[in-house]
């Protein structure tokens, strides 16, 4: 029997421990570990959830009259003749936008309860833009790419320079799975675009949901250092600009030794952006942004005194 059982129990395992990584919990922040359902009654099962759990589970309760009942209050409530009791949703996987460098904003995470209704504010990445195209993902990965695609628009703004522009972008699950998307330009035309995405493409079946998240964990490794590299990558090509224009404006008030820091550091990110490795980078344009904290200063110092 356990030999016939084991693709099972192995599926078991994998979701407790996927249970635990959602809840961010730890095996020994589980209070208790109750068993329900026929299957509970088998030996090998209940020997999976105590290694998995780190303690013996709770098996007092009649493993199917458990499931009989939930499903009994469930019937009521829908019926209507169960009024007391309420039963939370939650959304199966994460909900964002894609934002620069193809990276997977969250704005719902998986797991969270609905109705929900989340927001942040984004900004435009070239100087002049004057509109934005915002596309709706769903998934657990990190990049845009593989994730799910539930729709996309565009918002126009004013034209303004980088990092000036204010869009607001609002992601909005109601109990009945319908996703209603709401982007705005927050300081300059007042102009908003509200998109409404049905159930149907929010509320995946339990396959795709299941093979989301397993390809998550298989590659989350390299998706993390595909994210680590484009956000260092974006950093990077943002301050060797401003790097080059500074030394060329006062970099002669600065020390032989300060100079030749920060040409160091900046010949160090030219050649880590032409490599794959994040962390190199990351650590390049750290080492950066650390040797000309002083041009800064004195770039600082300077505005204020033409003000």
């Amino acid at each position: 029997l356990e030999r016939g059982v084991e693709p099972l129990l192995s599926r078991m395992e994998r979701i407790c421990r996927e249970v635990l990584v959602d809840a961010g919990m730890e095996p020994d922040e589980v209070g208790a570990v109750v068993m329900v359902g026929g299957s509970s009654r088998v030996p090998a099962v209940q020997k999976l959830a105590e290694a998995v759990f780190q303690r013996e589970p709770d098996c007092s309760q009649h493993p199917d009259e458990a499931v009989a009942l939930g499903a009994s209050i469930q019937a009521g409530i829908i019926a209507g003749t169960w009024r007391e009791v309420l039963l939370l949703d939650v959304t199966p996987l994460s909900l964002g936008i894609e934002t620069l460098g193809g990276l997977m904003n969250v704005l719902i995470p998986r797991n969270t309860t609905i109705p929900c209704k989340v927001g942040e504010m984004f900004t435009n990445a070239r100087d002049g833009q004057d509109s934005m195209r915002v596309r709706v993902l769903q998934g657990e990965r990190e990049l845009a790419r593989d994730n799910w695609e539930l729709g996309k628009f565009d918002l126009s703004f004013r034209s303004a320079p980088r990092g000036k522009a204010r869009v607001g972008v609002q992601l909005s699950l109601d109990e009945n799975g319908i996703l209603e998307v709401l982007a705005r330009d927050v300081e300059g035309t007042g102009e908003d675009v509200i998109v409404r995405i049905e159930s149907a493409a929010v509320d995946v079946n339990e396959e795709a949901v299941e093979q989301m998240v397993e390809e998550s964990v298989e590659h989350a490794f390299e998706d993390m250092n595909a994210r680590v590299f484009t956000e260092a990558q974006l950093k990077a090509e943002e301050l060797l600009p401003a790097v080059r224009v500074a030394l060329v404006e006062i970099g002669s008030i600065l020390s032989e030794e300060e100079q030749e820091e920060i040409r160091l550091a900046e010949r160090a990110v030219e050649h880590a952006l032409t490599g794959s490795e994040a962390n190199v980078l990351k650590r390049a344009v750290e080492r950066l942004d650390q040797a000309t904290e002083a041009l800064a200063a004195r770039l600082v110092e300077k505005a204020i005194k033409e003000v």
